[in-house]
């Protein structure tokens, strides 16, 4: 499909290369379809931001075949987590420093996406704006409602977020069993062709869509001096990531209060592979006090099942 590159330079504010890909709708007339939406999709930790791309194809395929009836799509921007994908060459000395070598939060992704919706590269400010984000995409979604200036999103779509209303850690275990799977993880293949030989046959990847799995080996993958391929976003920066008890508890304001203002949209797998069941049983209980435009729960599918060939046009 067709995808414009964007690379936002650090400031004399925010240190770190912000990268973004444009995918514009074929076709698409602005005169004619004022109030288009503009898409904004958010990963999750570990993917990169072409994560999205056989997703967005089957949406545009599905948009072109309904000739735009109730389906107006403009383009879709994919904003990349600093310390994932392409971007982790371009930030690679400046995550050894600071704050940033023990410690980057859903806070800080959502920082990273406010800085690029507000950096003047397109005027997002009269967009018909969807925001749609998947585990730490959704979360950093949420972040983005008390972040100023203020981003108008029409609507949302939070997909397996990782969010805990449930009172008290029930996250604790998975955060555990995710910080030492990350520290314990693979990370070196002689060539991308051994790591997707590989992936291909893993218990966890051996189901994922073939399109997932090449862009994940050509994304979340990179170089390294010793001539191998390893993963993008490092053990350790992934680890830090899971570390974060407060980006699961923090979007749960920002989504109290927003769902009162735009329709948010909940999709949620049926299997509880990653997120207990009491969780989401305190996100979507009806005395909560939140009001969703819709819940959707898909048969068959957990945490990373979206990966799934048959949960992509889902």
């Amino acid at each position: 499909m067709l995808s414009q590159s964007i690379t936002i330079p650090p400031t004399s504010s925010y240190p770190l290369h912000i990268t973004a890909k444009r995918y514009p709708f074929p076709g698409f007339d602005v005169d004619a379809n004022l109030r288009a939406s503009t898409l904004l999709v958010l990963h999750s930790t570990s993917f990169h931001k072409e994560t999205w791309e056989p997703s967005l194809s089957h949406l545009f395929d599905l948009a072109t075949r309904e000739g735009g009836q109730g389906l107006l799509i403009r383009e879709a921007w994919a904003v990349e987590c600093p310390n994932h994908g392409e971007s982790v060459k371009l930030n690679e000395e400046a995550l050894k420093e600071g704050e940033y070598t023990d410690s980057f939060s859903c806070e800080h992704y959502a920082i990273a996406i406010h800085q690029f919706l507000t950096s003047g590269v397109v005027d997002f400010s009269n967009r018909n704006l969807i925001g749609i984000g998947h585990s730490l995409g959704a979360n950093a979604i949420l972040l983005l409602q008390h972040l100023n200036p203020k981003i108008t999103f029409s609507s949302m779509i939070i997909i397996e977020p990782m969010v805990n209303p449930a009172g008290g850690d029930k996250l604790a275990p998975l955060r555990k069993r995710l910080i030492t799977s990350a520290r314990t993880r693979r990370d070196a293949w002689p060539s991308r062709a051994e790591a997707l030989m590989v992936l291909k046959k893993r218990k966890g990847t051996k189901k994922w869509d073939e399109g997932v799995l090449r862009l994940f080996v050509e994304h979340a993958m990179r170089e390294k001096e010793d001539g191998q391929v390893g993963l993008a976003c490092t053990r350790e920066q992934e680890a830090t990531m899971y570390s974060d008890e407060a980006g699961a508890t923090q979007p749960v304001h920002d989504l109290d209060r927003v769902c009162h203002f735009i329709p948010v949209h909940l999709v949620l797998g049926d299997i509880k592979d990653f997120i207990p069941a009491k969780v989401h049983e305190a996100l979507t209980s009806p005395t909560s006090g939140r009001v969703y435009a819709s819940i959707t729960v898909i048969e068959g599918t957990g945490h990373l099942r979206r990966y799934h060939k048959r949960n992509l046009k889902n």
